[in-house]
């Protein structure tokens, strides 16, 4: 009766302790979703170059010019010759526009009739003349004879008061031509360029 007796509490004891344990609730199962991004690697802007200018060399002044004519090239009604500007200087200079021109005579030089008119031709640019270099322009001068006693007295002419673009101080180069005293206007000038053409 004894080894009975002790199976009958053993299962007793089993059937207490499985109904003594609460059962378990299954717990809901949740789902986290990771989604990875491929990295796009941004490589830097290099920083905007400043630009660089070259710097604009000063004007030619005029003690620093000298002055020349070409050889006379004639055509109706008068005649065309080259003004040509040599830089002294050891740096560069710049000329820009139409240099003044009269023509003169006597001892002191006076100037004799108008002054060159501004011709068109060429337009007016920058000229950088470097060391020992040229610039030139065109002067045409017309045959006095072409034009009437009351605007024109025919007289002889010397030299060429030529002042350079922008400047004041005239240079005074020799050439013999035959002025005009009174209103006719004989000559025109261009613009500078670069070189000694003419």
């Amino acid at each position: 009766m004894k080894p009975l007796l002790i199976g009958t509490l053993a299962v007793i004891g089993l059937l207490s302790c499985a109904c003594s344990t609460p059962p378990t609730a299954a717990q809901p199962v949740r789902t986290i979703t990771i989604t990875l991004r491929p990295s796009v690697s941004h490589s830097p802007m290099p920083a905007p170059t400043p630009a660089t200018s070259s710097p604009v060399a000063a004007a030619c002044q005029t003690p620093n010019l000298t002055g020349s004519v070409g050889t006379p090239q004639g055509l109706a009604g008068g005649f065309v010759v080259a003004i040509v500007f040599k830089n002294l200087k050891t740096t560069p200079c710049t000329l820009r526009g139409y240099p003044g021109v009269t023509q003169a005579a006597g001892n002191p030089v006076k100037s004799i009739g108008q002054p060159a008119t501004a011709n068109p031709a060429t337009p007016r640019t920058l000229v950088t003349v470097p060391p020992g270099g040229f610039a030139s322009a065109d002067l045409k001068i017309a045959n006095a004879a072409n034009y009437l006693a009351a605007t024109c007295r025919a007289v002889k002419a010397t030299w060429l008061l030529v002042t350079p673009p922008n400047q004041r101080t005239p240079l005074h180069i020799a050439f013999g031509s035959t002025a005009c005293q009174g209103t006719a206007k004989l000559m025109s000038v261009t613009s500078v360029v670069q070189g000694s053409a003419g």
